[in-house]
């Protein structure tokens, strides 16, 4: 089950006054979106009257040519029944008047929900005319559809409309979304995943602004999907402007905002994806706890809709690389963000303690961004960058290129250099436990790891220093590190920071001005394919062992990562996804290859999660037994990889 909803927001072209008309205009609009497949569709406040008709809502004559337009558009409905209907209208009961939003399927008028905040204050003057839902006196009206047979339908301020068997609506109209406590917010707490607003709310100067950041917000406070339609240009402009805003959020994010900043006609249709939400408030405990606190408050009706949600979500947004900002700004700022992250941890680290950090360099990315942590991290302690002390240890698979980019960054930077090469310390040690060394298998690949470790550890000794980790989130989800080796240190600066962020970090510092004397190897360093130089180079001494060969492609493994660990999806819906956002870099049975691969790894090694060394938390997910992930060593990954071969 992939859980997307495919929502629209309408505005049609209004004509004040002509509610006959307009149900026209709902009902084309309405074909078109059932022809894209669209699931719920939300059109303004009092959309079949116009919202400025001021006291002609108290003409009887508008009041039943608006119902004989609700009977229109009902009409049109049982042709297309895949699509749940929201529109506006004013609905009489007794001697008051409320301002509603039907809620409409196949012919069926499932409910009527009434505004419950009027307002009536600078512009506004709503209770002139209508009633709050504060006011119900009944829980059904009747209404005197011309032509058709009176309609009974329930008339609802707290209730929850259920689409399919699962899929849980709320409605709230136009004010109560500005009020302190939003009936949105008491729906979303009884479970609604989709918050739908039937709005009018007149243009002004930076309202556009402030209503975007509204509807944002209380779909992040609310955790779930806002889709907001404010009535359009077709409004009076006798004293008002109305632009056709229309939005469509996603717990913070915004999906969708018509572009132009005055529409009278547009039809904004955004998949939304409800496994989020529900992967989110699963783990948010405070949801269940405020849900719980405020009971007597909750919606206390669940009216069946019918249908299911017909979205395959191919019009989400699907990042490929999850962990980075797709836009320069965004990802410049987010990086350097998360680089003072690093350097405030480590600083307060070495601040405790009062030592030296030492660090391994190797010329690759993570032993590149540890270094600048380091050295940014004494700067701000006011200590010489010669507190820091880099180490190199050349052995079988160093190549020219990255021995020579490691004694350039360090001599760059002004920290302490040293080197030691191990190759005839793991010769002696091959000999010690009997490896032939021409057999280059993980023997001879671990104990070089370990044996940096064990000199890294001890150096620490010696200089009176603590070991700063290196390892990458991306390489401990895999296990691509050795036990006890690379895989152990005194504090880990980048144990929550993907592979794919870590080359966009290191181009972000470059640009700092207390590191432009380290931009050129910086740069070349970036441009050095990843590898763990284990194994002898070629005959031109080049790098001749690359990662991503042997293990597969990160930018594959940290989106499967983030989809398995951030929303806990199945792999068909990783894969799926995958698929769409990979489809122009590889094949599908490419990506099969590697999520079977990643799922493999990820099961098999987590016992070296489970005793990780200290590191902050940085970003959405880690990986630390202390902090988002907890999980048996020995737990089976059968039933996943199961799934995968069914695919």
């Amino acid at each position: 089950m992939l859980d997307f909803v495919r929502v629209a927001c309408a505005v049609p072209p209004v004509t004040v006054g002509d509610p006959l008309k307009n149900a026209r205009d709902h009902c084309a609009i309405l074909e078109e979106a059932d022809a894209r497949n669209v699931d719920v569709l939300v059109f303004p406040e009092l959309s079949l009257t116009g919202y400025t008709c001021q006291d002609l809502f108290f003409q009887d004559t508008l009041a039943e040519t608006s119902l004989e337009g609700l009977g229109t558009v009902l009409r049109c409905s049982e042709a297309h029944p895949n699509v749940t209907v929201l529109l506006g209208l004013p609905v009489r009961q007794g001697a008051r008047m409320f301002n509603c939003a039907a809620v409409l399927s196949g012919g069926k008028l499932h409910g009527l929900v009434p505004k419950t905040y009027i307002p009536n204050y600078n512009e506004f003057y709503e209770k002139r005319w209508f009633s709050s839902a504060n006011d119900l006196r009944c829980d059904s009206v009747t209404l005197p559809i011309p032509g058709c047979e009176p309609l009974n339908a329930p008339i609802v301020q707290k209730a929850l409309f259920i689409l399919g068997d699962e899929t849980k609506l709320g409605v709230e109209v136009c004010e109560d979304l500005w009020t302190p406590v939003p009936p949105s917010s008491l729906l979303a707490l009884s479970g609604a995943e989709l918050i739908l607003n039937l709005s009018a709310s007149n243009e002004t100067i930076g309202k556009r602004a402030y209503r975007r950041e509204l509807v944002k917000h209380q779909s992040a406070a609310a955790t779930c999907v806002y889709a907001y339609a404010s009535a359009g240009a077709g409004e009076s402009t006798q004293d008002l402007i109305f632009s056709g805003q229309c939005l469509i959020a996603q717990n913070g994010t915004l999906l969708g905002e018509t572009e132009a900043p005055i529409v009278s006609q547009t039809l904004l249709i955004r998949d939304c994806d409800l496994g989020q939400i529900r992967a989110d408030r699963r783990k948010d405990k405070s949801f269940g706890d405020n849900a719980a606190a405020l009971a007597s408050m909750l919606a206390d009706r669940e009216i069946m809709l019918g249908g299911i949600p017909r979205s395959d979500g191919s019009l989400f947004p699907v990042n490929k690389l999850p962990f980075v900002p797709p836009s320069q700004t965004d990802r410049v700022e987010r990086c350097m963000e998360i680089f003072r992250m690093q350097v405030a941890g480590l600083k307060h680290r070495l601040e405790i303690i009062g030592s030296k950090a030492v660090v391994g360099i190797s010329g690759g990315l993570d032993s590149t961004l540890a270094l600048l942590v380091a050295v940014e991290a004494m700067r701000e302690l006011g200590r010489p960058a010669s507190d820091v002390c880099g180490v190199t240890m050349p052995c079988y698979g160093t190549s020219d290129r990255t021995y020579r980019n490691s004694l350039t960054l360090m001599e760059r930077l002004g920290i302490s250099v040293k080197e030691v090469n191990i190759r005839d310390a793991v010769d002696l040690h091959f000999r010690d436990i009997g490896h032939d060394k021409t057999v280059l298998n993980g023997t001879y690949e671990n104990a070089q790891a370990r044996e940096r470790t064990q000199i890294l550890m001890d150096y620490a000794s010696v200089v009176g220093g603590i070991v700063i980790g290196t390892g990458d989130l991306s390489e401990l989800a895999l296990g691509w590190c050795t036990y006890n080796g690379d895989h152990m240190s005194m504090y880990g600066v980048n144990a929550s920071i993907p592979k794919t962020l870590i080359r966009w970090m290191i181009a972000a510092i470059a640009e700092n001005p207390d590191f432009l004397n380290a931009k050129a190897v910086l740069e070349d360093i970036l441009d050095t394919p990843i590898s763990p130089e284990l194994l002898p180079p070629d005959a031109a001494g080049k790098i001749s062992q690359y990662t991503e060969d042997l293990v597969g492609p990160y930018a594959l493994h940290d989106f499967f990562l983030y989809y398995m660990l951030r929303f806990g999806f199945t792999p068909t819906k990783i894969y799926t996804l995958a698929c769409r956002a990979f489809r122009e870099d590889f094949p599908p049975e490419t990506i099969k290859k590697w999520i079977k691969a990643f799922y493999r790894r990820f099961f098999t090694q987590q016992f070296k999660r489970s005793c990780l060394p200290d590191g902050v938390k940085v970003g959405s997910v880690c990986l630390s037994p202390r902090g988002d992930w907890r999980m048996p060593s020995d737990a089976s990954g059968k039933v996943w990889l199961e799934e995968l071969e069914r695919l």
